[in-house]
């Protein structure tokens, strides 16, 4: 997928946008994306094969954290186009304090970073009615430059990871479906998520054609597992064929893409007979992917973190 904007290593860093700019950023993405899938190439499924980097999903070369929601989608797409070798990433100032630098000439990719907060004339103003502080939504922008587009950083930060090799079984795969706790039934012809009795069922793996779409399958209905009110509570509640029904399937493909690059796994399509559906949503909502990619990255966050807890130590994400 072609990156979203690319900037100089001389331009500035983040700055606030204002609505307008907000909302232009918003549809400037989804455009991106529409024309992706319009053209039948599914951004969160890239051609692994002919990359130069691992899959895996991009992470911030000093802190180790992985990136998130719409910016995976943004930095694998830099990572196909330009043949980037790793998926490390760093801000210009980043780079400089690492004891390297970005090499003159070399674009950087825009991503986003989503928040709210409560200027202080709400605070007064709260605190004088005794209401609620309503905070404002703001979107941030930064650029990220490769780890191979700089010069002069310890090596550590610029070593790319061997690819996966593919096997029958996947033990990183078994231990998160185990550790999920979701009551997960193999068997039958079909993979579905059962919302009213909370169950997932996936057929056995002989029963798949290639042997690793077994665990591509199993990720997307425990994506969809997530979902349940009793753990992230997304609204399940759409028929076959509605709109709601599209987001929550492009959700749980969007969290087992991100999933099986945590893995190691090479994502597919699993539901791309539900491309239509996906294009309707984002042709009538410029936030829909980010929302989908939002709540995809907090799904699988959701399960990685049942199968291997998080650091307490760990810095705060970039």
């Amino acid at each position: 997928m072609p990156a979203l904007g690319r900037r100089s290593a001389s331009e500035s860093a983040s700055v606030p946008s204002p609505a307008r700019t907000r909302d232009a950023l918003y549809q400037a993405v989804t455009d991106r994306i529409v024309a992706e899938l319009e053209a039948g190439r599914f951004p969160w499924v890239q051609p692994w094969g002919r990359a130069a980097a691992a899959i895996g999903l991009p992470r911030n070369a000093l802190s180790g954290r992985a990136y998130s929601g719409i910016n995976i989608l943004l930095l694998w797409g830099a990572v196909i186009a330009d043949h980037h070798p790793t998926q490390g990433w760093l801000t210009f100032r980043q780079a400089l304090g690492a004891g390297g630098c970005v090499r003159k000439g070399e674009k950087g990719v825009t991503v986003v970073y989503a928040d709210r907060f409560v200027p202080e004339a709400e605070k007064e103003r709260a605190r004088d009615t005794g209401e609620d502080a309503r905070p404002v939504a703001f979107l941030k922008r930064f650029t990220l430059f490769n780890t191979a587009q700089c010069d002069g950083l310890p090596a550590a930060l610029t070593i790319a990871m061997p690819p996966r090799p593919e096997c029958r079984a996947i033990p990183a795969a078994e231990a998160l479906i185990a550790a999920s706790g979701a009551d997960f039934r193999i068997g039958g012809a079909r993979a579905y998520y059962q919302p009213a009795e909370d169950y997932v069922r996936v057929p056995p793996q002989p029963a798949f054609r290639e042997p690793i779409n077994y665990y591509r399958t199993a990720l997307h209905e425990l994506g969809h597992w997530t979902g349940h009110g009793s753990r992230l509570a997304r609204d399940q509640s759409g028929p076959f064929g509605s709109g709601r029904y599209a987001r929550e399937e492009l959700c749980a493909e969007l969290t087992s893409a991100f999933l099986c690059a945590a893995l190691g796994i090479v994502p597919t399509v699993r539901h791309a007979d539900y491309l239509a559906g996906w294009l309707d949503v984002l042709r009538s909502d410029a936030r829909a992917i980010f929302r989908a990619a939002s709540q995809a990255s907090k799904a699988a966050d959701y399960l990685l973190a049942l199968s291997a807890p998080a650091d307490p130590e760990l810095p705060p994400p970039d």
